[in-house]
């Protein structure tokens, strides 16, 4: 594949980027989805070539989802920590027959003629610069939510997708789940009536992640990251800084000492790298939610509060808070998140967590939604958990109404990252890299900005402690300009996101 023309050099980009940002942006009009004109398309028969670059937890998810798919190699792994590298690369051997090549630094997978697209699984400080430079490379894009750390970098990665021609798809995985699919459908045809309101949840067990010095590890240290942190992480014991380019991992972030815990998985839980839970599990009820309230704008009020109770540990983020949207015509959107687990449940393995729940993936002891989304209309509602399993309910009674039950879809299997949905969003991608067709994309970078600004949004408004209103149709707050600074970032050189992109 051939880069378009004018496209920068990431040493010419680094070279000419060193203007920080910060202050007021300004939003702009969404622009359309209209089909990709020009862009590089792969012929029907033409293996993809990918390289996967954050190589953990959910790297290790898509590389799976990915590799199974017929004529799609990865070719390269990309991780600033090498020490993943043996471990990770003989399972690619062992479940699909070939050896990758590693690289700690992405640039050079930018380069490198014979990679088609890049899937971008880092920290969310990295999503938009990765992606930015992919864009720049003629390389289409395969990026995690939140597709960004901050609205402003966002909306440049849509500048970046549509100035270079390149296809971007954010990992909203319901987007190609057939039973969210359905569940959304059956609200747009209207069966329960207008809808009025929408309620996200993500009630996710977590650990304290107590606190801990600066500084790299004592000679012969080590630290296990437990799987109380992220049920969806392996359990394991890694000597850090050994082997780990840890000024590249901070990239864009300010400068600061080695911590464990802003580190491995727990970068989550600070504004340098992350958006807490509402910009983690979050995003994924918001794009639910945005999807079935059919809100293609920006609210008009947001309003966030929480904060940490029980632990006492370094994390910034908090690990309760609620969420509140008004949009202009009255609909109301709020989503709750809480992440504790007590002293008392102790640590358990995922599996015994999964047993914990009676077998079912976000659904308590009790039948009780944990993690995905209520919806509200005036004939009646309908609960949706994080598998795309739904049911209705109509009357005073709540009589039970049409459900999922009996689908065509694929049970998933929440002891294997890549069940159904992951790789229907592979396929969709890989789909589309074939046609060339914008359109064919399931979760265009527009789609996954406006469902990502929502999480950003509301931490805003938490940080601030008020509530906030926005200009219409803008990525604006009205006459704030202290709120207006937050949709921003200051970064750190060389690792700008340009304002020209």
């Amino acid at each position: 594949m051939s880069s378009p023309s004018k496209t920068l050099t990431r040493r010419e980009f680094l070279s000419d980027s060193s203007q920080v940002v910060a202050g007021v942006i300004a939003g702009s009009a969404l622009l359309s989805a209209a089909p990709v004109i020009g862009a590089n398309i792969i012929r029907a028969n033409d293996r993809i070539n990918l390289a996967v670059i954050g190589i953990r937890s959910r790297g290790m998810g898509l590389i799976d989802g990915f590799a199974r798919i017929e004529n799609v190699r990865i070719k390269t792994l990309v991780d600033i920590d090498e020490n993943l590298f043996a471990e990770r690369v003989a399972t690619i051997e062992k479940n699909h027959g070939y050896r990758p090549g590693t690289a700690f630094d992405m640039r050079r997978v930018f380069d490198d003629k014979e990679i088609d697209a890049v899937i971008i699984a880092t920290p969310n400080h990295w999503h938009a610069l990765a992606t930015i430079w992919a864009c720049q490379a003629g390389k289409h894009i395969y990026v995690e939510k939140p597709c960004s750390h901050n609205i402003w970098e966002g909306r440049q990665m849509v500048a970046a997708a549509r100035k270079y021609n390149c296809l971007v798809q954010v990992g909203f995985q319901n987007r190609s789940r057939k039973n969210s699919m359905a569940a959304m459908q059956f609200l747009r045809d209207g069966k329960l009536g207008k809808i009025y309101m929408a309620r996200g949840l993500c009630y996710k067990p977590r650990n304290d992640i107590g606190l801990y010095p600066d500084g790299p590890l004592a000679e012969g240290e080590k630290f296990s990251m437990t799987v109380g942190s992220n049920y969806f992480e392996p359990a394991y014991t890694i000597a850090y800084l050994k082997n780990v380019h840890y000024d590249m991992w901070l990239g864009p972030a300010p400068s600061r000492p080695f911590n464990r815990n802003r580190f491995h998985y727990n970068w989550h839980w600070h504004w340098d790298y992350g958006n807490g839970d509402t910009g983690n599990q979050g995003p994924h009820q918001f794009d639910l939610a945005r999807w079935g309230l059919s809100k293609e704008e920006y609210p008009v009020k947001v309003k966030s509060f929480g904060g940490n109770f029980i632990f006492n540990s370094s994390q910034e983020t908090p690990n309760t808070q609620t969420s509140i949207f008004e949009y202009a015509d009255g609909t109301i959107f709020e989503f709750a998140t809480r992440g504790l687990m007590t002293n008392a449940e102790g640590e358990l393995t995922r599996a015994e967590m999964m047993l914990a729940a009676g077998g079912k993936w976000k659904i308590s002891r009790s039948g009780a939604l944990t993690i995905g989304n209520l919806f509200f209309g005036g004939e009646g509602w309908m609960q949706i958990d994080s598998e795309g399993n739904w049911q209705t309910f109509f009357g005073r009674n709540n009589e039970p109404g049409p459900s999922s039950a009996g689908s065509v879809q694929d049970r998933y299997d929440p002891m294997n990252l890549s069940g159904s949905g992951e790789i229907d969003h592979c396929r969709n991608f890989i789909t589309a890299l074939r046609s060339g067709k914008r359109d064919d994309l399931n979760c265009d970078i527009e789609v996954g900005h406006l469902s990502s600004a929502l999480p950003h949004l509301a931490n805003i408004s938490f940080r601030l402690g008020r509530e906030l209103r926005l200009e219409s149709g803008r990525e604006k707050f009205v006459d704030d300009g202290e709120a207006n600074r937050l949709l921003a970032r200051e970064y750190r050189k060389p690792y700008i996101v340009p304002e020209n992109v």
